[in-house]
């Protein structure tokens, strides 16, 4: 967090919290609601400025409750989440990097959705990768200690309990466990819309 946010959290104890406002989505885009999106369920503009972006990623955290939030000198914004805390993206020298930044350097466990979509989790950081990733992604799951055909991805999302999924990561292979993309919330204990 940075120290003028300190500053100012020190300073201004009080100051009301705000809900509604700011949007994290699937693609890892910040995206300002404002009162027109909210009434009509919008997703909000893109936050385009990078010296912004910058500032929300650095202090972005998450309550006791699994509200996860920017904390905007002293007020807190709490963020919509379309779909998980963290979105990753592919990279060539880290292998995956989240939407603030930051490379994942051990991926503890993996999950593929009932819509195809996959989770990597490195402790409390919960990532869903990014859609347009995927591709690069599905080359990395193996079946039978081979690569997964699209087809027998597909069959194993219907039937995931009859083969195990494997996701290759750096010098070994994790376990590819199924799940329902609308469990994601209340399986990870996080808040997708953060309410007062």
């Amino acid at each position: 967090m940075d120290d003028i946010v300190r500053q100012a959290m020190a300073k201004w104890p009080n100051v009301p919290h705000c809900y509604g406002w700011l949007a994290l989505d699937a693609r890892g885009t910040w995206r300002m609601r404002d009162e027109r999106a909210q009434a009509l369920g919008l997703v909000g503009d893109p936050i385009r400025n990078t010296a912004l972006t910058a500032f929300i990623n650095r202090n972005y955290t998450h309550d006791e409750q699994g509200r996860w939030y920017f904390q905007n000198g002293p007020q807190r914004v709490y963020v919509n989440l379309e779909a998980t805390p963290y979105i990753a993206h592919t990279d060539p020298e880290h292998g995956f990097v989240l939407h603030t930044g930051e490379a994942l350097r051990v991926i503890e466990a993996s999950w593929l959705t009932d819509t195809g979509q996959l989770l990597l989790q490195e402790g409390e950081k919960l990532a869903l990768v990014d859609d347009r990733d995927m591709t690069q992604c599905l080359e990395m799951l193996r079946l039978h200690g081979e690569g997964a055909p699209d087809e027998a991805v597909m069959k194993w999302l219907e039937q995931p309990g009859d083969e195990e999924m494997r996701l290759a990561w750096k010098n070994g292979e994790l376990p590819v466990a199924f799940i329902e993309r609308e469990q994601l919330a209340s399986r990870f204990g996080f808040v997708a819309q953060p309410a007062p």
